[in-house]
């Protein structure tokens, strides 16, 4: 498989490039540096904002992936990052691919019918930000037709470096727990989850979510 990934430097983008290298696919690594993560991976310099230098970049390729994040400058995040998603769709479907999936966030995930962790009482204010601009992102993957298939991936609560056991569950809109009432997953698991995801296309056009 041609994946090109965006986002290929962050902490789940390096992680998605190693697993997906790992098993043999062609990976292009897109960032702003235009580094790659890991020796022996194509890297391209770009912006996913730019329709037109993403729809070149992706140009014969089976699959497209964003590990692409909200701002984090202090400024509402909502309106850039759902310009920034809005931009890299137009850009896959200029080029004619038909698969996206694209890294999601946790807190539109819910903990109760219609009731989703991001609004619920204490959550965390220095994430809210972020955690309202991915639930928009996900709101507007929901309205495209079906000329895209887009599938949305939700970490655990916790999401951090660690070990890459190839144990974890997945679900779909609720939070996943333990037994503890933990979510955690670790990006390493959450890299083999979201490359499965890639291979297997068992959620099309809808969101999933991976934890422990």
């Amino acid at each position: 498989m041609k994946l090109v990934l965006f986002g290929a430097t962050g902490m789940v983008g390096s992680r998605i490039v190693t697993e997906a290298s790992a098993r043999g696919h062609q990976v292009v690594a897109v960032s702003r540096s235009g580094q790659s993560p890991i020796p022996g991976v194509t890297a391209a310099a770009a912006d996913a904002s730019d329709p037109a230098k993403v729809a070149e970049l992706v140009a014969g390729a089976d699959a497209v992936a964003s590990a692409c994040g909200p701002p984090r400058d202090g400024s509402d995040p909502s309106e850039p990052f759902l310009a920034l998603n809005r931009a890299l769709v137009e850009g896959v479907q200029q080029a004619g691919v038909r698969r996206l999936v694209v890294v999601g966030g946790a807190g539109s995930l819910e903990v109760a019918p219609g009731q989703a962790v991001a609004d619920q009482p204490g959550f965390p204010e220095a994430y809210l930000a972020e955690a309202l601009a991915h639930r928009d992102a996900l709101a507007y993957y929901r309205t495209l037709d079906d000329g895209l298939d887009w599938t949305y991936v939700s970490p655990a609560a916790e999401i951090a470096p660690g070990a890459r056991t190839g144990t974890f569950r997945i679900g779909g809109d609720q939070m996943l727990t333990d037994d503890h009432g933990n979510s955690r997953i670790s990006a390493e698991d959450y890299a083999i989850a979201f490359v499965d995801e890639l291979e297997k296309d068992a959620h099309p056009r809808a969101r999933m979510s991976v934890a422990y």
